[in-house]
């Protein structure tokens, strides 16, 4: 559904781009060319305008060099992931393998909003390089409440678990795709999972959009009921299956210090931006090493609801 929705997103802007091109070719005598120029660049200009207002809008005053770098970092990113990995997915190739030693904890991988697991490409990568199995889930609907999809993240678990002969697994998920895990934590419970991980996930909501309209959008405001209820419903032991990693430049989830929960300090990330951090090496490398400290599982019968 997200594919076919940016692959509109690039058809149309292609089209006007081309267009516009076309106009400025009869009325100014510029080069017939320019069509195709103008086709093939509009993506790219509305990436880097969207990076750049964004940017604008929730800079936190760190320093000139970092927002900067976040700037461009998120430029490149958002390139990658929206305009050449998402739009091409044609279908979920559903769990992939250790390609490494195996017997590593298996990992379901859960994005954010407007993504697809496509975003994982990455990250999936360096885990099964490291003997991690991998289940990069699609949530979807796209503008349902958050609470729609642990039903999705539950169907993940129990196959990962049965392809891996394993009682537990570990999450990791980006922005909005940590909400949906504490969402299925509340709902099912913490027994299948032995380690949660959330890269600029919004915990405490953020100041992106207060107007939307969009169900899971007024769930991620800024200090909203829904995530009140949510943290009220977390135990200590639920808590302490988390780790938070947040970048300070964050342009879509902020104020950016701010995301984080009663009793956990986050692991702070500099000079990147919000789509980056799932593919930023460090970060990929951070999320590793924190499965990586989970002993060796031994195979073991898969686990239940």
């Amino acid at each position: 559904m997200l594919a076919i929705l940016l692959r509109t997103v690039l058809l149309s802007q292609a089209i006007l781009g081309a267009g516009l091109g076309y106009w400025l070719a009869n009325r100014w005598g510029i080069p017939l060319w320019t069509p195709v120029l103008l086709a093939l660049a509009l993506p790219f200009v509305s990436m880097a305008l969207i990076a750049l207002v964004s940017a604008i809008k929730s800079r936190s005053g760190e320093g000139a060099a970092l927002w900067w770098r976040s700037l461009i970092g998120e430029f490149v990113a958002g390139v990658k992931v929206f305009v050449m990995r998402q739009p091409w997915s044609v279908r979920n190739s559903g769990i992939l393998p250790a390609t490494g030693l195996p017997g590593r904890i298996p990992v379901v991988l859960v994005h954010g909003f407007l993504c697809n697991h496509r975003i994982w490409d990455d990250m999936a990568q360096a885990l099964r390089a490291r003997g991690h199995a991998v289940l990069a889930l699609d949530l979807e609907p796209l503008f349902v409440s958050i609470d729609r999809y642990a039903p999705v993240v539950e169907q993940a678990v129990n196959a990962m678990c049965r392809h891996a002969n394993a009682r537990q697994v570990a999450l990791v998920g980006h922005s909005m795709g940590g909400l949906a895990i504490r969402a299925w934590m509340r709902a099912h419970g913490v027994q299948r999972a032995v380690r949660v991980i959330t890269l600029g996930t919004p915990h405490a909501g953020t100041r992106v959009d207060p107007h939307t309209r969009i169900p899971n959008g007024r769930q991620m405001r800024w200090q909203s009921d829904w995530l009140t209820a949510l943290a009220a419903a977390e135990t200590a032991d639920t808590r302490s299956l988390l780790r938070i990693a947040i970048t300070a430049q964050d342009n879509v989830v902020y104020p950016q210090r701010a995301q984080t929960l009663a009793g956990l300090t986050p692991t702070v990330f500099e000079g990147i931006g919000h789509v980056e951090m799932c593919l930023h090496p460090p970060v990929v490398e951070w999320v590793v090493q924190q499965l990586e400290s989970i002993p060796l599982i031994p195979e073991q019968p898969p686990c239940e609801p």
